[in-house]
């Protein structure tokens, strides 16, 4: 029985005609799969479904989403990533489309919650720290991603020692938050990626047009509750909060979490914007 599968282009090319006609006629597709976006039940004999193609360098698996979730596309990732992507997939019985085998699975990092990554740079150097988390927003769950700094943020070619990452947000679109009790304004151009249920990045629009670049890029696939994915699932947005280093720290609770973005909305210290998830 065919199956309700979208195969982009990108991905026809990457797995060729063969595979994919194959797979738009029901073979080698699975009906019943965990959404690889929001890890939530989907079934491609009864709802559209996007094939997503994770690419690394010498491994290639594909995976299924809602196609309300994500649209069909390939996803360039790192070879651990993809360890990590089948090690999933095989987990829930899914169907992975491999190029070559898989490398031996490696025991995966541990993460505290709520879990936080930051890009990796020079020594003396701020990076991006980013916790995930769910924050009532106008009586509703809404997802959140809070980003804060280690460390000041200098203007490129700035002289001084300021602190100029909030002016650098807003330049970009991000306004300030006063009232958590309303989601931010949505900004065009920027939206987050997950894949298999966990944070790859946030983009943002490329200088010139083109694709979106990654504006901050997770060392390793974020974890996230499964009630920050229910909670995407429906709103599919996520709300995106940013302070200066030193505002938010170190929460070991979202109550607790909440409360610092609180004091810090009321101390003009908070910008935010809603995103999309990202091809959405």
């Amino acid at each position: 029985m065919p199956r309700m599968l979208d195969v982009s282009d990108d991905v026809r090319a990457e797995i060729g005609d063969e595979e994919a006609d194959r797979l738009l006629a029901g073979d080698n597709a699975p009906g019943a799969y965990d959404c690889t976006s929001c890890r939530t039940p989907g079934n491609s004999d009864q709802e559209r479904t996007s094939t997503v193609l994770f690419v690394g360098q010498e491994t290639a698996v594909l995976a299924f989403a809602h196609a309300t979730c994500v649209p069909s596309q390939v996803v360039p990732v790192s070879e651990e990533q993809l360890a990590g992507a089948v090690r999933s997939i095989t987990a829930e019985e899914s169907a992975p489309y491999a190029a070559e085998p898989p490398p031996p699975a490696q025991p995966a990092p541990a993460y505290s919650a709520p879990a936080a990554h930051a890009y990796s740079a020079p020594p003396q150097q701020a990076v991006l720290g980013v916790t995930s988390g769910v924050v009532l927003v106008g009586g509703e769950q809404r997802p959140a991603l809070v980003v804060e700094p280690t460390g000041p943020i200098t203007r490129p070619g700035a002289t001084g020692h300021g602190d100029d990452f909030l002016p650098l947000l807003t330049e970009q679109g991000f306004l300030p938050v006063v009232d958590l009790g309303r989601p931010p304004v949505a900004i065009p151009g920027w939206s987050v990626l997950l894949a298999m249920g966990q944070l790859h990045a946030v983009l943002m629009p490329a200088a010139g047009g083109g694709s979106p670049v990654a504006w901050w890029q997770a060392h390793s696939p974020m974890p996230l509750s499964e009630g920050w994915r229910s909670a995407v699932g429906r709103s599919q947005q996520v709300l995106v909060y940013a302070a200066a280093a030193g505002t938010i720290g170190t929460q070991p609770r979202e109550d607790q979490l909440r409360a610092a973005l609180d004091r810090a909305a009321a101390r003009g210290a908070l910008v935010g914007a809603s995103m999309p998830l990202a091809g959405t």
